[in-house]
C-alpha cells in the first residue's frame, strides 16, 4: 500500500496592503492543494514565504528586514527553502538575486500563482519575474486569511491612472477587471464558508469593467452582488471621477451596501494636484463629495491625503489644512511622500525637507484627531449595528467589534462593556462613551441565539494575518 505523502510545513508572511493579502490567500490555496500546512512559528516551516510590499522606501525596508529575519531559520530551524515573492521582486528582482544569496526563489506580482508548480519541480528557476498581466479568477484555489466572518475581494488588478508619486502601475501593470460573473461566483464561495463582510478592493474600484469587451460599470457589479447572500459590502480605493447617478442611487438604497466609501483625495491644492496629475482640481474634489453626502444618507467618508510633494508650499499647507478642517471628513490617513525612484515626482525640484513633512503630518494628524473625538461625541446615545469579533486582545473584559462605519485594519472599533455575543455576529449596540477614534457601548438588541445559525471561528495564524499592522491598546483602556 502506497504511503501518504507527508504533508509539509508552511509559514508566510504577508506584508503591505489587502491586496497584497489577496496574492497570499491564492498562494495559500495553491499551496494547500499540493500537501502544505501552515504553521504559527517560522521555526517550525520548512517553506518559507515572504510576500513583500515596496510601495514606499519603509516599506522596502521592512520587507528586506524581514526576509533577513526569517533567512536565519535556514541556519537555526527546519527551513529548507526561502521563498520571496510580490512587489519588492518586481521592482528590484536583479538587486535582490546578487544581494540575497539565502532566497532560494523570487516570484513577481504576475508568478505568485505558479508557487506550487515551483515548488514541487526538481530544478526550478531562482527567478521568475514576468511581465505584471496576471489577475486570478474564481477557479484558483484561495484560503481565507481573514477571520471567518469577513474577507477581501478584488475585483481587478493594475491601474492606469498615472499619478506622480505612485509607484503601483509600473509594479502592477495596467487595469485587469474580471468579469461580473466570475467574481460573483467568488463571493458567493466565501458566503457559504460563513463570510458575512465581503471587502471589495482594487487599485482603482471605480474605474472597473471598462478594459473588459462589454465595458460592465461597478454599478452593475454591486447590483449583481447584493443578490449575495452576506451582509455587508464595502467599498475601498474608489479613484475621485465621475460617481454617475446610478452608482449613487444602488450605494444609497441597496441595504447591503454599508454607507462608506473608501476615495483617495491627496491634496486640496490645485497646484499640487496639477503636479500629482490627478486629474480633478479642488473644486471638483468638494463637489463630488458634497454631491455623495447629499444622496447617500449617514455616509462615512473615508479619504487619505499626502503632505511633503516636491514644491509643496507653506500656503499649500494651509490650503491642505483649511480642507481638512471644512469637509470634516469622518475617517482619514495621511501619507508622508516619499521619493521614489521611477515616479514622476522622483524627478521635480523643490524636495521638502524631511523635518517639514513630519511636522505637516503631526499638524494634519491633530486636526483629525479632534474632528474625530467630535463626530464620535454625537454617537452616545444612538444605536449601532455591530460585526462582532470577539474579546479585546487588550482585555477579557471587553469584547471588540466594528460598526458599518469601520473597515476592518485600518478604521478606529467598538469596544463592548456589557452584554454576550459571538465572533461573527451583528448585533446592536447602543453606545455610551466616545474616544478620539473608538466608541465603548452596550448590547442592546440581537438575534435570537437558539433560532440563529453561528459559525464557529477558525483560528488564523498569525503568520497569515501579515506582519504590517502592530495596534497599541487604547489609552483609554490604560488603568486610571
Amino acid at each position: 500500500m502506497a504511503k501518504k505523502p507527508t504533508s509539509k510545513p508552511l509559514f508566510m508572511m504577508t506584508l503591505g496592503c489587502p491586496k497584497n493579502r489577496v496574492d497570499s490567500e491564492v498562494m495559500l490555496g495553491t499551496l494547500s492543494q499540493r500537501g502544505y500546512h501552515l504553521v504559527d512559528e517560522a521555526q517550525d516551516a520548512e517553506v518559507i514565504v515572504v510576500n513583500t510590499c515596496a510601495f514606499l522606501k519603509a516599506a522596502e525596508k521592512e520587507s528586506v528586514d524581514n526576509i533577513l529575519e526569517l533567512a536565519e531559520h535556514k541556519k537555526s530551524g527546519k527551513c529548507e527553502t526561502l521563498v520571496v515573492t510580490g512587489c519588492l521582486v518586481q521592482r528590484h528582482g536583479e538587486a535582490l538575486m546578487k544581494e540575497l544569496p539565502e532566497v532560494d526563489h523570487f516570484l513577481g506580482t504576475s508568478a505568485y500563482v505558479q508557487i506550487g508548480d515551483l515548488l514541487a519541480a526538481e530544478a526550478s528557476p531562482r527567478q521568475v519575474i514576468p511581465d505584471p498581466d496576471y489577475v486570478h479568477t474564481a477557479k484558483v484555489p484561495k484560503v481565507n486569511s481573514m477571520p471567518g466572518y469577513t474577507a477581501y475581494l478584488k475585483i481587478s488588478e493594475g491601474c492606469d491612472n498615472k499619478c506622480a508619486f505612485c509607484i503601483i502601475p509600473t509594479l502592477r501593470g495596467l487595469q485587469r477587471s474580471r468579469p461580473i460573473a466570475d467574481i460573483v461566483k467568488e463571493a458567493k464561495a466565501l458566503a457559504d464558508q460563513g463570510v458575512k463582510e465581503l471587502n471589495l478592493v482594487a487599485q482603482d474600484l471605480t474605474a472597473y469593467g471598462h478594459d473588459l469587451p462589454d465595458k460592465p460599470k461597478l454599478a452593475d457589479l454591486l447590483k449583481a452582488l447584493v443578490k449575495v447572500d452576506v451582509e455587508w459590502i464595502r467599498l475601498h480605493y474608489a479613484y475621485p471621477r465621475v460617481f454617475t447617478d446610478e452608482l449613487i442611487e444602488v450605494i444609497a438604497t441597496e441595504p447591503k451596501i454599508v454607507k462608506y466609501l473608501d476615495m483617495p483625495l491627496q491634496h486640496a491644492s490645485d497646484r499640487l494636484l496639477r503636479s500629482m496629475k490627478r486629474g480633478r482640481d479642488s473644486v471638483f474634489l468638494k463637489d463630488l463629495v458634497k454631491k455623495l453626502r447629499e444622496r447617500i444618507p449617514s455616509l462615512v467618508f473615508r479619504t487619505s491625503l499626502i503632505v511633503g510633494l516636491p514644491g509643496e508650499t507653506e500656503e499649500d499647507f494651509e490650503i491642505l489644512k483649511d480642507f481638512v478642517r471644512t469637509m470634516r471628513f469622518e475617517r482619514l490617513g495621511v501619507f508622508q511622500y516619499s521619493d521614489e525612484e521611477g515616479t514622476a515626482a522622483f524627478e521635480m525640484d523643490g524636495k521638502v525637507p524631511k523635518r517639514t513633512i513630519e511636522r505637516r503630518w503631526r499638524e494634519i494628524m491633530a486636526i483629525q484627531k479632534r474632528i474625530s473625538r467630535e463626530q464620535n461625541k454625537k454617537l452616545v446615545g444612538t444605536t449601532l449595528e455591530v460585526l462582532v469579533e470577539g474579546r479585546s486582545p487588550e482585555t477579557d473584559l471587553l469584547l471588540v467589534g466594528r460598526s458599518a462605519g469601520q473597515a476592518p485594519e485600518i478604521d478606529g472599533q467598538v469596544f463592548i462593556n456589557d452584554g454576550l455575543a459571538y465572533p461573527g455576529e451583528l448585533v446592536q449596540v447602543e453606545v455610551t462613551e466616545a474616544h478620539d477614534y473608538d466608541v465603548v457601548g452596550k448590547i442592546v438588541g440581537r438575534a435570537e441565539p437558539r433560532t440563529k445559525k453561528h459559525q464557529v471561528r477558525h483560528a488564523v495564524p498569525e503568520a497569515v494575518r501579515g506582519g504590517e499592522k502592530i495596534v497599541s491598546p487604547p489609552t483609554w483602556l490604560a488603568p486610571r
